[in-house]
C-alpha cells in the first residue's frame, strides 16, 4: 500500500529539516522547545490536565467518553536526552482520543544529567503509583515511542524482576531498543532515513549509558530474557535506521514465548505518528493500537 500525499509531503519536510544536522543537547532542547509551539494541538474532546507524580512533572489527557478504570502510560521518546510534555501533546492527544483512553506522561530526568538507570526508575515509580490508586495490572498499558519504546520494555522488564505485577500489554512505535548500534539497518537504511544519523545516537547512547554496558539488557532491551512477557505490540516505519531493532526485539521475544504483533509500515519514517493530525497514517497506526489493546482484554 502506498502512503499518502500528506506523508510524502512531511517525510520530504523532515528530512530536508533534520537530515545530516547535528546540535547539542541544549541545542536540541532550545529546538524541541521552539517546535511544541506546533505539536501542542489535542482533539477538542481531549481535556488536558497538567499535574506532578513521584515529584516528576506529568500531565493527563483524558477524553470526555472515556472511563476511569484504564490508562494508557506512556513514555515519550527523546534519545534520553530530549522530549517533554509539550513535544508529545499532539501524538498523546490523538491516541487517547481514537483510543478513547486516559494517557498520562511523565517527564522523566533526562541525560546527560540523570543517566541510566534514572530514566527506568522513575518509569518504574510511576506505575506504581498507577497501581496504588487503584488501576489493575491488566488495565494500564505501558507505551512509547523510540527511547521511549525501548524504555517501556526496559521497565517492564524491571518490574518483573523485582516481583511487581506486569501491565496488560506493551506498545512500541520505533522503538530504540539496542543502544550498542548493532543493526545492519543502520548501514542499509542511512540513505532514506528522514531524521536519525547513528553518530547522532552514538551520542545520546554515550550520554545515558554513562558508565554502564550499553548490552545491559535495562538499556538495550533486545539483549534481554524476555520470559513472562506480555503481549507485544511494535510498529516501525521500513524507512528508518532503527528497523532491525524492531526485528531482533520481535524474534527474541517470540523465542521466549510471548505473543508479538510486529508490522513494518512501508514508506514511513521514524515515529510518524508524532504528526498526529497532520498525516492519516497516525490515525491508521493508533487504530492499530486500539485493536491491539482490545484483543488483548477479550
Amino acid at each position: 500500500m502506498s502512503i499518502s500525499l500528506q506523508a510524502r509531503f512531511w517525510y520530504f519536510i523532515l528530512r530536508t529539516t533534520f537530515k545530516g544536522q547535528r546540535l547539542t543537547v541544549a541545542e536540541n532542547r532550545a529546538q524541541q522547545a521552539k517546535n511544541a509551539q506546533m505539536m501542542n494541538r489535542i482533539p477538542a474532546s481531549v481535556a488536558f490536565e497538567r499535574t506532578s507524580i513521584a515529584g516528576l512533572p506529568s500531565a493527563w489527557l483524558r477524553p470526555a467518553a472515556a472511563g476511569r478504570e484504564k490508562v494508557i502510560l506512556y513514555l515519550h521518546g527523546g534519545g534520553y536526552v530530549v522530549g517533554s510534555i509539550d513535544n508529545y501533546k499532539m501524538l498523546c492527544g490523538q491516541m487517547a482520543h481514537t483510543l478513547q483512553t486516559n494517557l498520562l506522561i511523565p517527564e522523566y530526568r533526562l541525560a546527560p544529567e540523570h543517566p541510566f538507570p534514572a530514566a527506568v526508575e522513575d518509569a518504574q515509580e510511576i506505575y506504581r503509583w498507577l497501581l496504588a490508586q487503584g488501576y489493575t495490572p491488566e488495565n494500564i498499558i505501558i507505551a512509547g515511542d523510540s527511547a521511549g519504546g525501548g524504555l517501556s520494555l526496559a521497565t517492564t522488564l524491571a518490574l518483573r524482576e523485582a516481583g511487581d505485577p506486569l501491565p496488560g500489554a506493551v506498545v512500541c512505535l520505533s522503538p530504540w531498543a539496542d543502544l550498542t548500534l548493532k543493526g545492519s539497518s543502520h548501514q542499509t537504511k542511512a540513505k532514506v532515513e528522514a531524521i536519525l544519523t547513528t553518530e547522532g545516537l552514538r551520542e545520546w547512547a554515550n550520554f545515558y549509558a554513562g558508565a554502564e554496558n550499553p548490552a545491559n539488557p535495562l538499556i538495550s532491551p533486545v539483549y534481554a530474557d524476555f520470559h513472562g512477557f506480555p503481549p507485544l505490540l511494535i510498529l516501525v516505519g521500513s524507512d528508518e535506521i532503527l528497523l532491525d531493532d524492531s526485528l531482533c526485539l520481535a524474534e527474541k521475544a517470540k523465542s521466549a514465548g510471548v505473543k508479538v504483533t510486529w508490522k513494518v509500515w512501508n514508506g514511513l519514517w521514524h515515529v510518524w505518528p508524532a504528526l498526529g493530525e497532520f498525516v492519516p497514517e497516525s490515525r491508521q497506526a493508533f487504530e492499530e493500537i486500539g485493536a491491539f489493546i482490545n484483543h488483548q482484554r477479550k
